[in-house]
């Protein structure tokens, strides 16, 4: 990176935006949800003139030597109801998370290309023409939000003259009001509609496949002679220290967790391979920035080059826990199972973690909701191993189980509400045509679940079917007992539980088919399933928190896990046991039928960082990577650790500001997590290859 570059670098890790906050006592926001509350408008009223007054309320502030600006000042963002509106509101309706429109892909390549006032002129003809009262609010609220965003843009464009960028200036007066021409007007007009997004009070907005629909203006600036790569590159790398200003402004489940994630690669609408210079160009500036934003994800391919999946190693060594990688062979099946147009999944994008959906057309909700494979084994082993004569009728009650489960969690997603979002809608198809908030759906209105503990599930059935059924060295109520007491008393039977048993991750049939028939059973509970959107369920194998939650309120499980302790992040082995390595792991966790568990979750392998000192060892890694890609896995992540390292953070935090993690589909800072979170990171294994 050159000094100007390296100076902006400096500024963020030191925080040194963070001065220009604004101090604003909390009741300030209150009193504006009463005004709100008080002026009797309509929820879409009170969404659009709550951005208003956030963006008035903003102070434009422009760094030195900074090409590519928008800050926020603004420490909060106000609710729109009042708690007792709210409350009433939770009385008749779901609320998903905080009751917003989040975690979706917004179409930003229109928007850049066509310009907001194209949006506004659409939206003051649709109102010409519409008579039904509630489109005409939408519409109204469209216009509104546009001239809010483009009156702060004319502001900053004065801020900008006053401290002499004139650069800068011009540029704020052409986008986003008027289409992109140049790469660096491109990346401007994102930063903005990004930063809008969030003063909306969406969030997880997702950056979708950037090297996509930016890579058109990088490649008229060459052509043309406007810039170099070297010049590229630099407002490349100022534009990835955009999404580092704000983020911890951003809700979410830990710091870290905000959505900001990018695909690169994959295919394009046709079906040939859509990687270009720009997504190298995206990893080699991630690699060099060394930042936690914007989380990089890689779609590949059998046909993918194994130089790909090296210069992704080498982002995977620095710590960051990205590249995630999805797998085109299996994903684009698998959408289309689910319904989905060849087009749009040619053209999916992951989530805020992993979970797939599409850009501009789909308001899925890919993480209402999640299984527990744990729950429903223990469930079953206290109310049938007793009266079970064999592991085959068990299974049968486990199928049950799971179906009852299911059916039980999706009975709750009945009349979701969420808050409008006419700005969100503008940058989603057909919202602003069809007068209707995005918040009411779109083409694809899916809901996904996650299951959680899969491995754990899959050894515990295993230790069963081995010592009670087969062998027949262990009596089903000593089962029973020794994980109703936690195994106190039990120790002998803890130790042949825990060790003896097979483990899922050897590459052992006796347990992984066990897994198979699990998640086959979870995707079939959900096969007829249609939500009260009309959207299908699709199941999946990430965990999310769910891992920490689920089992913290688990009792011991007969894999020989104890009470209250953590399950297995995402699609994983169980935590502390003991595997042959990753080519194993890899080897156990491509048997389930993947294509049928859509809503994704990604295979976490942690890796001791003494492995990637090498260049040898680095294509290692990167075949690994690609050996689980070719054999049909679906995602991978690998977290590059070291647990003396882990530990001496938690010690001495101040001395480990920057370190990086991979936490579940997001990475943070280490020292920034809750100390639950710290604790599962360091138990993984780490594994050497």
């Amino acid at each position: 990176m050159n000094r100007r570059i390296e100076k902006m670098l400096g500024n963020i890790l030191n925080k040194k935006h963070h001065q220009y906050r604004q101090d604003i006592p909390p009741t300030v926001f209150t009193r504006f949800t009463e005004e709100l509350a008080a002026a009797n408008l309509s929820d879409i009223q009170r969404a659009a003139r709550r951005l208003r007054w956030v963006l008035e309320m903003e102070k434009p502030i422009i760094m030195e030597d900074e090409k590519i600006v928008f800050m926020r000042t603004m420490p909060k963002i106000p609710e729109i109801f009042t708690p007792d509106e709210w409350r009433e509101i939770k009385k008749n309706h779901y609320i998903h998370e905080l009751g917003k429109v989040c975690n979706i892909s917004p179409n930003y390549a229109t928007t850049i290309k066509l310009g907001l006032w194209t949006h506004r002129n659409e939206a003051i003809q649709a109102l010409e023409v519409t008579e039904d009262a509630k489109g005409r609010e939408f519409l109204q609220a469209v216009i509104d939000s546009i001239d809010a965003v483009l009156q702060l843009t004319e502001r900053y464009a004065e801020e900008a003259e006053r401290v002499g960028n004139k650069e800068v200036a011009e540029i704020l007066r052409r986008v986003p009001k008027y289409g992109a021409t140049t790469f660096h007007e491109a990346l401007q007009s994102f930063r903005i509609l990004h930063f809008t997004l969030w003063a909306s009070f969406n969030y997880h907005n997702t950056v979708g496949r950037f090297d996509q629909y930016m890579y058109p203006y990088l490649k008229a600036d060459l052509d043309a002679g406007r810039l170099n790569l070297d010049q590229a590159f630099e407002l490349l790398e100022e534009f990835f220290l955009t999404f580092n200003k704000d983020s911890d402004l951003y809700p979410g489940m830990q710091q870290g967790d905000n959505g900001q994630s990018m695909v690169l690669g994959g295919v394009d609408e046709n079906g040939n391979d859509a990687y270009n210079i720009l997504s190298e160009m995206c990893l080699k500036a991630s690699l060099e920035l060394k930042l936690i934003d914007p989380k990089i994800n890689l779609r590949v391919n059998k046909k993918t080059d194994l130089k790909l999946y090296e210069l992704g190693t080498l982002l995977t060594k620095q710590g960051l826990g990205f590249p995630q990688y999805s797998n085109d062979d299996v994903v684009i099946p698998g959408l289309l199972d689910k319904g989905y147009t060849l087009e749009d999944a040619r053209n999916y994008v992951v989530a805020a973690c992993w979970e797939f959906i599409i850009p501009a057309v789909g308001m899925d909700i890919p993480n209402i909701g999640a299984l527990s494979y744990l729950r429903v084994v223990e469930k079953v082993i206290h109310e049938s191993l007793k009266e079970c004569k064999d592991f085959d009728s068990l299974m049968e009650q486990v199928k049950k189980e799971i179906q009852s489960e299911v059916d039980e969690e999706i009975n709750k997603f009945k009349d979701i509400y969420m808050e409008p979002a006419p700005f969100m809608s503008i940058l989603m198809d057909g919202c602003i045509k069809n007068a209707r908030d995005i918040s009411h759906g779109a083409r694809y209105n899916n809901y996904g679940l996650h299951g959680t503990g899969l491995a754990n599930a899959a050894d515990s059935l295993a230790a069963i079917k081995k010592f009670v059924f087969e062998e027949k060295t262990v009596k089903p109520e000593d089962i029973i007992n020794a994980i109703n007491e936690n195994y106190d008393g039990y120790e002998d039977l803890w130790a042949k539980l825990k060790y003896e048993a097979p483990k899922m991750g050897n590459d052992d049939d006796y347990v992984d088919n066990i897994a198979v028939q699990l998640v086959d059973m979870f995707a079939n509970s959900l096969k007829d399933k249609t939500n009260d959107r009309g959207g299908c369920y699709r199941a999946g194998t990430g965990s999310a928190m769910y891992y920490v939650w689920h089992g913290k309120e688990l009792n011991a499980s007969p894999d020989g896990r104890k009470k209250g302790e953590f399950l297995s992040a995402n699609y994983s082995p169980s935590l502390n046991i003991k595997t042959k390595g990753p080519v194993s792991i890899i080897r156990s966790f491509v048997k389930p039928n993947l294509k049928a568990a859509i809503n994704g979750g990604p295979l976490t392998i942690e890796i001791h960082d003494t492995v990637f000192r090498s260049d040898e060892n680095i294509t290692k890694v990167a075949m690994l990577v690609k050996t689980f890609m070719d054999m049909g896995g679906h995602q991978l992540q690998i977290n590059t650790l070291n647990k003396e390292t882990l530990l001496e953070a938690q010690k001495k935090p101040e001395l480990y500001r920057n370190l990086i993690v991979r936490v579940w589909g997001w990475s943070g800072y280490f020292v920034e997590l809750d100390k639950e979170y710290q604790d599962h990171i360091i138990q993984r294994a780490e594994l050497k290859i």
